[in-house]
């Protein structure tokens, strides 16, 4: 035989010959284990390659001291088999490492799922075989695998992230990581030892450390929100729920926003008295649950910069209660981040450990580390000799362990690590485009770290399984997200990453802790619940978003982008059509404005302002009653006119009261909301002729009602936006009085039925056609309606104050509120338009409620201010300067 093919043949030989499987899957932790059962069930092949040398994923290499789930173990389970739940019991409200890592081992041998790990293996290269159709990995350890499909179990927390400090390698004690633990323990009794990090690992280790070294010092650069865990058994309350109807409660867990089943708040900070605050707060921390105290305290805490504060100011008042010296306790208060925007840390005697006499706690703000020697660690201000150190650093959290199995090549000989170079690119957080057949359960995009994992496991490793057997019944051989789907999962995330206060924070979530990496929010924010139901939507809509082939079937490819509206709206959207309510065109007049009257009551409450007086002023035909919303600061200010909407038929001068408090703190001006007469029982033109007309009384008497006197601004959404924008033609045409500009909110400017929007949102976005139909019989008769006191794009637009228009995509009269502002644009009118994409109709009244309508009030604050030539930003130091006004600027761009 030539050399050449003894040669060959024993390389072969090395690398062996491949395994031919349906499925492989990397890691055997959480996912893993799961993933292993059911393809096994759906009759799949498969292979799960696994570095460790046992089950467990994160739970086999964390055995740091401390080391617990932060979810309760009722919940941090596997709800798959009633059988499986019955079979084991929790000795703990959050169980330990050790326990988790046996429940793991439970369930691998409960199920035989061993027998298809290859532990101590880790693949090494993974690249698509595209004449095969296959993934073919090379391993370190035995023989290569080819997959029809392959799927990433790696987990969000299981690369550890190396420490960034000159002079490791010179030190001449132990070192350890939290992550990387040694499994046979480690002794520091007696030693000086330093542990570097506050996080989570930081936290619930520092404790038990203390208590065994001779001095520990702790080196914090960041420290974090910590809660006390009150451990034990069980809550008595949560094992009631929970073995009363065990169906309901997972089934509630998988509807909820973060995969427990706590259900949503709908108390406002701002409704509340100190004290009924206090008392909240300290329900929640008695409790030591992290999922109630981040989403029970009350609705806005984890979306508003003010109502975040006051749980950072209460948290703060423990940590300066427990630690007696005023120093360090100011040390460990957080000042950087909102509450919750860092995972918080549940903690045993974390801040009461620093009143300990053998523990130290180096800020490293104030003087950071120079570098380690061979004796330990020097500061700015101090050397620090140490025995051990304990790197506490943390991870490259949902993208590092991905990235770390490596190269991942896809279609085209395209990287993974490559595609994903300015940050991580996916569809559903579940698939990536350019990768056929890839996978990976909780990967970024999802909402793994920000959710009860479990929960979240479980659906993910569901939906891809029921996927491929789904598509092979259906002959076909390949999956792949589109480029448009992929891109419009990006925008959604970005929008929904604008709902909390996330973005406001350096965190692992956003991979602002490794140096380098492209920074951005990499969960889902949008909640589990939702998540769970856009997945369901996509297999619904025929796989949308996804290419399938095969050979011996057609392509199919159904294009498209599966969420459009804005997060907040389609939460608002579903939850109306939940409700399966009548028409409101059916109620009749008065059974409809008995219905608005009852749905606002549940609406969150206007934000505090200076004042509010009610009065009447005198109009064509009698008293019409009006409300003034003045600001804090002294007056006189300028005046606003308000119009509210309902289509000439509701409202009143409250029906709209969330917004004007809202633009009257933006804005620093007075609004009057004006309660103008309606149809049927006033039909047109009455409130056109009751608007014009309170805008001259209000003109003329600002400076008795606290205004300023001059021009005045006028301003309306829906009807109201009409009759703003009729006023401003008739105060041009009849001699005044004066007006400084207008703000149309989504105004009717015309009786047109034939524009697209009216025929693209006819149904399904609260306001209808029919409704508007039902408006129009009831205000105006046919032959009115090209009057221009009823359609002001059939008037003369030309010399009208300067004008902001805001459409909305999803709203029927989107293209006449734009229409009307080219028409204006076009007579030489200063306009400036806001085409909010992804809203309805009614976004930007739904204050509080639609919150990705901040950014744009915050534009029409601007716009109003700037008429009335004053500078376009008032400060308020709350969350509509700061927090919501930059990314504002992003969703206004991207809107406009």
């Amino acid at each position: 035989m030539p050399d050449a093919m003894v040669a060959a043949r024993a390389s072969d030989a090395a690398r062996g010959t491949p395994r031919q499987v349906d499925v492989a899957v990397v890691g055997a932790g959480f996912s893993g284990l799961y993933l292993l059962h059911r393809l096994r069930k759906a009759g799949f092949t498969t292979v799960a390659l696994e570095e460790a040398g046992d089950v467990g994923g994160t739970w086999y290499w964390n055995r740091y001291p401390g080391a617990r789930c932060d979810i309760q173990t009722i919940d941090y389970s596997y709800t798959f088999d009633p059988e499986l739940e019955a079979a084991w019991t929790w000795s703990e409200k959050y169980a330990t490492q050790p326990e988790i890592l046996r429940y793991l081992g439970f369930v691998a041998d409960r199920y035989e799922l061993r027998r298809d790990i290859r532990f101590g293996t880790k693949v090494t290269e993974a690249s698509w075989d595209e004449a095969a159709e296959r993934w073919q990995l090379t391993t370190d350890n035995g023989a290569p695998v080819s997959c029809r499909h392959y799927i990433m179990a790696t987990g969000c927390l299981s690369a550890p992230k190396p420490p960034e400090i000159d002079g490791v390698k010179d030190f001449k004690g132990e070192v350890y990581f939290t992550g990387r633990w040694p499994h046979d323990g480690v002794n520091l009794a007696g030693k000086r030892v330093a542990v570097i990090g506050t996080g989570s690992s930081g936290i619930q280790s520092i404790p038990l450390i203390a208590e065994q070294a001779a001095h520990l010092t702790v080196f914090q650069r960041t420290p974090n929100f910590a809660l006390p865990a009150h451990n034990g058994p069980a809550p008595s309350d949560r094992m009631s729920l929970l073995q009363g109807d065990r169906a309901a409660y997972r089934e509630q867990a998988r509807q909820s926003m973060a995969g427990v089943p706590y259900p949503q708040q709908t108390a406002v900070s701002w409704q509340l008295s100190d004290a009924e605050r206090r008392a909240r707060f300290e329900e929640a921390w008695g409790k030591g649950d992290l999922v109630y105290i981040l989403t029970q305290l009350w609705a806005d805490q984890a979306v508003d910069v003010d109502g975040n504060r006051l749980i950072c100011d209460l948290i703060r008042e423990k940590i300066s209660a427990v630690v007696k010296d005023p120093e360090t306790a100011a040390a460990l208060m957080p000042h950087d981040h909102p509450f919750g925007a860092k995972r918080p840390c549940l903690d045993t005697n974390y801040y009461a450990t620093y009143n300990r006499s053998n523990v130290t706690l180096v800020n490293l703000r104030q003087e950071p580390i120079k570098a380690i020697t061979a004796a330990g660690i020097t500061t700015a201000r101090r050397s620090v000799d140490v025995d051990v150190i304990v790197f506490a650093t943390g991870f490259d959290a949902m993208t590092g362990a991905i990235r770390a199995v490596h190269p991942i090549t896809g279609r085209g000989g395209k990287s993974l690590s490559g595609v994903w170079a300015q940050g991580p690119q996916t569809y559903l957080g579940l698939t990536v485009e350019g990768f056929p057949n890839f996978f990976m359960i909780t990967g970024p995009g999802s909402p793994s770290v920000l959710s009860n994992m479990a929960v979240s496991i479980e659906q993910h490793v569901d939906w891809v399984v029921d996927r491929l057997a789904a598509l092979r019944d259906a002959g076909f051989t390949t999956i792949e997200p589109t480029e448009a789907a992929q891109a419009g999962w990006n925008r959604h995330m970005a929008d929904c990453s604008t709902l909390t206060l996330h973005r406001l924070a350096n965190t692992w979530y956003t991979g602002a802790n490794v140096p380098g990496k492209v920074q951005g929010v990499m969960p889902y924010t949008g909640g589990v619940g939702p998540y769970r139901s856009i997945c369901d939507e996509v297999v619904s809509r025929g796989m949308l978003g996804f290419r399938l082939t095969g050979p011996n079937v057609a392509a199919q490819c159904n294009d498209g982008k599966v969420v459009r509206l804005q997060p907040d709206v389609r939460l608002v959207l579903n939850l109306l059509a939940t409700l399966n309510l009548p028409p409101i065109e059916s109620m009749g007049a008065l059974g409809a404005r008995a219905f608005v009257n009852e749905f606002n009551k549940g609406r969150p409450a206007g934000r505090p302002i200076g004042d509010v007086v009610d009065g009447t002023l005198p109009g064509t035909d009698g008293p019409l009653p009006y409300r003034v919303y003045k600001p804090a600061a002294p007056g006189p200010h300028p005046v606003v006119v308000y119009f509210h909407g309902g289509g000439w038929v509701l409202g009143d001068e409250q029906s709209d009261d969330p917004f004007c408090r809202d633009m009257v703190r933006r804005t620093g001006m007075m609004f009057v909301s004006v309660g103008y007469r309606h149809a049927p029982e006033h039909r047109f033109p009455t409130a056109a002729e009751d608007g014009y007309a309170a805008t001259r009384w209000i003109a003329e008497h600002a400076a008795e009602l606290g205004g300023k006197p001059g021009p005045v601004l006028v301003a309306g959404w829906s009807a109201g936006g009409n009759i703003a924008a009729v006023t401003c033609q008739l105060a041009r045409d009849r001699g005044g009085p004066d007006i400084a500009g207008q703000l149309l909110v989504c105004p009717v400017t015309d009786c047109d039925f034939d524009r697209p929007s009216y025929n693209d949102n006819a149904t399904g976005y609260f306001l209808t056609r029919s409704l508007m139909d039902w408006f129009w019989d009831l205000y105006c008769s046919p032959a009115d309606r090209i009057d221009p006191r009823v359609s002001p794009l059939r008037g003369k637009v030309a010399g009208l104050p300067p004008a902001f228009v805001v459409t909305c995509e999803f709203d029927p009269l989107r293209d006449e509120g734009i229409a009307y502002a080219e028409a204006m644009a076009a007579a030489g009118v200063p306009v400036q338009q806001l085409k909010a994409r992804g809203h309805f109709h009614s976004s930007f009244t739904m204050v509080d409620v639609v919150i990705t309508g901040a950014p744009g009030r915050v534009q029409m604050a601007e716009a109003l201010r700037r008429f009335a030539g004053l500078p376009p930003e008032v400060s308020l130091g709350d969350e509509h300067s700061h927090g919501h006004t930059s990314p504002g600027h992003t969703i206004a761009a991207a809107a406009s």
